[in-house]
Parts: structure tokens; sequence; C-alpha cells
């Protein structure tokens, strides 16, 4: 079953249940990646559906920083919910190690010698990392690499 399918039947799951806020955020969901597929004209595979999802869990923890630093502890308890939902969708996150060592091979495979070499290292990790690590963390861990070298 394919990603797309699989929300889809979360949606029809919600529907029955008469889970509004799972269901709203599914609808959301579907909405975003039914847009995606309209603006390029194109059906998704599940690593693009993931890449929306991706953006989507994104933007909740940006809302949810600046709902707390203006006191809006209600909104940020409804991203936080919605963030949920939306994890839920995500692969298994890769251990701290395993992404440690995925750093190192793309700075000995790229033969980056310093930070300016950072964009090269990133696009071998991100190829090989999406969707299975934070990519903020991936970076800084890829800056304190290039740093020591």
């Amino acid at each position: 079953m394919s990603l797309k399918e699989r929300i889809t039947e979360d949606m029809k799951a919600a529907m029955r249940a008469k889970d509004s806020e799972r269901l709203g955020t599914i609808r959301l969901l579907t909405a975003a990646i039914k847009q995606k597929e309209v603006d390029e004209r194109i059906e998704l595979t599940d690593a693009q559906v993931l890449a929306v999802i991706e953006k989507m869990n994104k933007q909740r923890k940006d809302s949810i920083t600046q709902f707390e630093a203006g006191g809006r502890q209600d909104l940020a308890d409804k991203e936080r919910s919605e963030l949920t939902v939306l994890s839920a969708y995500m692969p298994a996150s890769l251990p701290q190690a395993e992404v440690q060592a995925a750093v190192a091979a793309a700075v000995a495979a790229t033969g980056a010698a310093g930070p300016q070499d950072m964009g090269r290292v990133m696009a071998v990790l991100k190829q090989e990392l999406a969707g299975r690590a934070d990519m903020t963390a991936v970076s800084a861990m890829v800056k304190a690499a290039l740093v020591k070298s």
C-alpha cells in the first residue's frame, strides 16, 4: 500500500471514528498533496509525499515556537497535536550514531576540506538521509566535522 493510499484509509477511519482533530489534520495533508500534484501536473511518489509531510512538520515546529513566544499556548497545543498526527507518516528516525557515520562517510567521499565544502556534503546527505533524519541537526554535525578538518 502506498503512502497516499494509507493516508486515504486513515482519513476514512477518522471519519468513521468521528475523530475531528485527526480528520482535519489528514485533510490538510491530502490538500497539500493534491495541491502539489496539480501545480506540477504529476502523480506524487512516496518520496515526494514524504517531502510534503516533512515540509508540513517543519511548518508546525516553527508555528509552535512562534505561538509559545507570543503566549498562545492553546494554538501551540493544536499545532503539537497536528505534528503528532503528521509524524506518524514519517519513517523511523535513524539513531545518532548512524547519522554521524553517514556524515563522516559523506565528508570522506566528497573530499571536503573545510566549511566552504558544506554544500557538496549536504547535497550528498540530503539524498541519503531525507525523511529519516532532522536535516537541521545533520547540518550542525557537518559543520562541526568540517571545522575539525
